[in-house]
């Protein structure tokens, strides 16, 4: 890793007085440093499940980089594409303040880097420490395109937990045993879900339970009596998880970037796009241990149920078994595949560190319902229409599902003033009021195409309720929202009450996240301060529910004189 750290060096001529105040000014950048990398973005040869498949990579790597920097730094990433597909970058979690330009997502606020092209991605980290990750955000790419982005506090800055011995990123994912991207495609021919993953991933290896998977299994040695810090990234593509280790409490010190009120779990539950930091202290019998995640399904719908191993190893452990074979490890206790309790009780011990705070006096007051939809085909029989009943799958936000523009990104129109990309007509609640999670008439499952983004004004103190439908089926569906945190004031399951639900909100604590799931058959709503201009995705972080349309953008109109004013685009930008 190369940098350069910004130190002082003041000039000798200056008064002792200046001298001073210039070390004083300076003092708070002496430790920030810029990380410049290369991403080579490549296919490369990766065998799992006994077969061997070109993979698409960063630098050779799967999972890819780590990149390990503190907060305050700067990172300067050049992706070269060498791949056959197009591509870009997402940090995902980074507040990116006023610099939609190096967010990532393709067509929203940049074009894709086109094969043999490249684009150099530069932002500072600004009042962020925690766990966050990168991964790909053009179509599948992300399903072995991502790494950790681990954000460690200033310097002399401690922890607000006792320090580990060690911190080991724990990223689960899904492999297909295929090209990920020849998956999506069929799906968007055929109008039906794309087919399951064949294996849950830690950190790239299937694990012991999986054909030609036993050698490759990632150990993690520790010390008896030790504490670590697990650093835990759910990359998968349409997962959640929950994910244990055998014999051990897991102590949850942070989400997302963002410190929590510590509590002990035997488990947690994790949703694409979500981290969750975990102490664990070795303090059982020296052996061997299985970390382990399966599948938390909450919707009526096909999903991987395999199980995916990792080994936590005290170094003092017996090394061999009475013939000779290696010490079989202890397997944790996990929740069923469809335990909604279970992930309902995590989620609710989950509190901010200290007091938050949180926008009270609320400008905008929206209401989202986010779910699946069908398109209802002329000829049923179609190889086109292969979805439910001769219909083809879709989703939506207030049945509008969103439609990325192609001529253009919608960040790189909005700042050229280019018309005919999108509206700014995004409803602010339902067209149509139902029973949400009950039973939905027929004739309100297609929703309407569309790229309609939200505006609203710089600083505007913003609640959005999202609200699962049972259209098609209920769902926890992960919503991820570019370029900002928010707070989880409240959730439930049923239909949102208006009148009597937000005076149960959590007012004084709540987490902060930067990705929430929308209970199944239930409602959550969060509430943030709009101080970042520009366009910013708002997304079901399953992927195959974005390109069905689960989504929208919101747009932040600058507020006044520079620092409220999105930065002029890099020189570089990819155009379309």
């Amino acid at each position: 890793m190369e940098y350069y750290k910004l130190s002082a060096k003041p000039c000798s001529s200056y008064f002792f007085f200046a001298i001073l105040l210039l070390f004083a000014f300076l003092a708070s950048f002496a430790d920030a440093a810029v990380h410049f990398h290369e991403f080579v973005i490549e296919a490369k040869p990766v065998k799992r499940l006994c077969r061997t498949h070109s993979t698409i990579t960063v630098n050779g790597q799967f999972p890819g980089p780590t990149l390990e920097v503190r907060d305050g730094d700067t990172l300067v990433i050049k992706a070269i594409n060498r791949a056959r597909y197009n591509v870009s970058l997402h940090w995902h979690g980074v507040r990116q303040l006023r610099n939609p330009w190096a967010d990532g997502p393709e067509f929203v606020t940049q074009c894709p880097i086109r094969p043999g092209q490249s684009y150099t991605y530069q932002f500072t980290i600004q009042n962020q420490e925690g766990t966050l990750w990168w991964h790909a955000h053009s179509r599948w790419l992300r399903a072995t395109v991502y790494g950790a982005l681990i954000i460690h506090p200033k310097l002399g800055s401690p922890y607000p937990f006792p320090m580990p011995k060690r911190e080991i990123p724990i990223l689960l994912g899904e492999w297909w045993d295929r090209n990920p991207m020849d998956v999506l495609r069929l799906a968007l021919f055929t109008g039906a879900a794309p087919n399951v993953s064949d294996a849950l991933t830690i950190n790239g290896q299937p694990g012991d339970l999986y054909r030609c998977s036993s050698k490759e299994t990632a150990i993690f040695p520790v010390e008896a009596g030790e504490t670590i810090l697990l650093r835990i990234i759910n990359s998968a593509m349409n997962q959640e998880m929950f994910f244990g280790v055998a014999n051990h409490k897991q102590t949850v010190v942070a989400v997302d970037a963002a410190y929590t009120k510590p509590f002990a779990t035997n488990v947690i539950m994790i949703a694409p796009g979500q981290t969750t930091d975990v102490l664990l202290t070795a303090d059982q019998t020296p052996a061997r241990y299985y970390m382990a995640a399966h599948a938390y399904n909450s919707a009526n719908a096909p999903f991987d149920n395999t199980t995916t191993t990792a080994i936590l190893e005290y170094k003092s452990a017996p090394c061999c078994a009475k013939k000779g074979q290696s010490l079989k490890p202890i397997f944790p206790q996990l929740p069923g595949f469809n335990d909604t309790a279970t992930a309902t009780a995590f989620a609710s011990q989950l509190r901010s560190l200290s007091k938050a705070k949180v926008p009270l006096e609320i400008d905008e007051s929206l209401f989202f319902t986010v779910g699946l939809g069908l398109i209802n085909c002329t000829n049923r029989n179609s190889p086109r229409c292969q979805g439910p009943n001769g219909t083809r799958f879709a989703a939506s936000i207030n049945n509008v599902s969103f439609v990325l523009p192609r001529r253009n990104s919608l960040m790189q129109a909005y700042y050229q003033g280019q018309p005919g990309i999108f509206t700014t007509d995004f409803p602010p609640f339902p067209p149509v009021q139902f029973d949400y999670s009950g039973n939905v008439p027929r004739g309100l499952w297609q929703p309407v195409k569309a790229t309609k983004l939200f505006k609203m004004k710089y600083r505007s103190k913003v609640q959005i309720v999202f609200q699962d439908t049972s259209i098609v089926t209920t769902e926890n569906h992960p919503m991820h929202l570019h370029g900002y945190q928010f707070y989880v004031v409240g959730s439930g399951f049923g239909n949102f009450d208006p009148k009597n639900d937000p005076a149960k909100f959590n007012l004084i604590d709540p987490p902060e996240r930067n990705t929430i799931g929308t209970p199944p058959g239930g409602w959550v709503a969060i509430r943030f301060e709009a101080d970042n201009p520009g366009i910013w995705l708002l997304h079901c972080h399953i992927d195959s529910h974005l390109p069905w349309g689960l989504a929208t953008a919101l747009l932040v109109e600058n507020g006044v004189g520079k620092l409220q004013t999105v930065q002029p685009p890099p020189l570089d930008l990819p155009r379309c």
